[in-house]
């Protein structure tokens, strides 16, 4: 944020990688409302191993409702490595309906 902040372009947003921020810093939804207006883009993936939504410590369900009560219009990506296989590793999506 420190260097957006000295660069200083209208047009610099964030991608919060939900991965990365809950090794370095946690706080998860905290950080994401602090920054909602310079977050452009998120990616995922559970820790520990980097793995699919529901396989580590990280509470999606809760983020994910954290999110839309926030606001957040921008996209989500998913950056993991599937445990098993692909289509395994997508069976999480089923349980946001």
């Amino acid at each position: 944020m420190d260097i957006m902040d000295a660069v200083g372009s209208p047009n610099l947003f964030l991608q919060y990688d939900i991965y990365h921020m809950q090794r370095m810093e946690g706080e998860l939804a905290a950080t994401m409302q602090k920054h909602l207006a310079r977050i452009a883009h998120i990616q995922l993936a559970d820790n520990p191993g980097r793995f699919e939504p529901g396989t580590g410590e990280i509470h999606y369900p809760f983020l994910f409702q954290h999110l839309d009560r926030i606001g957040y219009t921008g996209f989500i990506g998913c950056e993991y490595k599937p445990k098993t296989t692909t289509t395994a590793g997508l069976g999480w999506l089923a349980g946001l309906q």
